[in-house]
């Protein structure tokens, strides 16, 4: 069942390639499609953190707004004479305990998930606004840029992060008993708990991961734009929910790979591309977004329907 939804979205993505390309042969120029994965890149860093935190049953707000208060610490660390390593890391820092209040508010809260980050959002956000007094600052050092404009072997460093984290996140949700208690406290969390799962420490470890991952998501886009302002992120915590949607991920919990997320964020990533390449008006693409995002969901139940049948046909 997993292959066959996987293999669909894969499918997915190859037809609108070849469909925006016989619009517009430009769209498969070697430089456009490497640009379409680098932009892709940093939306999927922190797609690999909401993957996490809607498999154990979550959901994030706040992504975008710690990604910019993140940021707007480096930057005013960095301006105050706090060498760059130093700074990134009290940026990263920022990121982890926004992401433990949002576990704590949720486990020791029992607050809903959608409204203890959606305060969280609003905080992060005016926190940034607060100490940024509304202005931004720019011009950081190249070497730090590096991290969001450079190439290792010809290849975009933004793309090598993102199949970096791919890497090590794969294996820790593969590999180990965090991964496993993950998707069991999202499939069934009354059934966890008699399993001796913590699932309190567990919840939170997500959300401090996801927090990391937006700090670090920030840190890139910071060098990239070489501008750091409150205003950064403010679409990325939909964007980021609708990549994972469109990667399979289940919303109710206990089901989702960042294989697949990988491909949602490709399928939007090349969807927006080859409407700016046709010409197609802003308003429009919202459209067509949310017409892609229905779609995908059909998909995926239509998917479950066909394991669920098969398997009723082997008993």
């Amino acid at each position: 069942m997993v292959r066959l939804d996987f293999l669909l979205r894969v499918g997915v993505l190859l037809l609108l390639a070849a469909l925006i390309f016989a619009a517009n042969p430009n769209f498969g120029k070697i430089g456009n499609l490497v640009n379409i994965v680098r932009q892709a890149s940093i939306i999927y860093l922190l797609g690999i953190g909401m993957t996490l935190v809607i498999i154990v049953g979550g959901i994030d707000l706040s992504n975008g707004a710690v990604l910019a208060l993140s940021s707007c610490i480096f930057a005013l660390a960095v301006v105050n004479g706090v060498p760059i390593p130093a700074a990134m890391l009290i940026a990263i820092g920022i990121g982890i305990l926004c992401g433990l209040a949002n576990g704590a508010l949720v486990v020791y809260g029992k607050i809903p998930p959608f409204i203890a980050t959606f305060a969280m959002m609003f905080i992060a956000r005016g926190l940034a606004y607060f100490f940024m007094h509304s202005s931004s600052i720019q011009g950081f050092d190249d070497t730090f840029r590096f991290i969001g404009t450079g190439s290792l072997l010809g290849i975009p460093i933004l793309i090598l992060w993102a199949g970096l984290f791919f890497a090590l996140f794969q294996f820790l949700m593969g590999n180990t008993s965090f991964g496993i208690n993950v998707y069991a406290i999202g499939g069934n969390v009354e059934s966890s708990r008699l399993a001796g799962i913590r699932i309190g420490a567990t919840t939170i470890l997500v959300y401090a991961l996801n927090g990391f991952l937006s700090a670090f998501a920030g840190l890139l886009f910071t060098a990239r734009l070489n501008n750091a302002e409150p205003v950064i992120g403010g679409s990325f915590p939909l964007d980021t929910i609708a990549a994972v949607i469109i990667g399979g991920t289940s919303l109710f919990g206990g089901e989702g790979t960042l294989a697949g997320t990988f491909i949602g964020v490709l399928i939007l990533a090349t969807l927006l591309n080859g409407m700016n390449l046709l010409g197609i008006p802003s308003l429009w693409q919202a459209l067509v977004t949310g017409v892609l995002i229905l779609i995908m969901i059909a998909l995926q139940t239509y998917t479950k329907n066909i394991g669920w049948k098969r398997a009723f046909l082997r008993g």
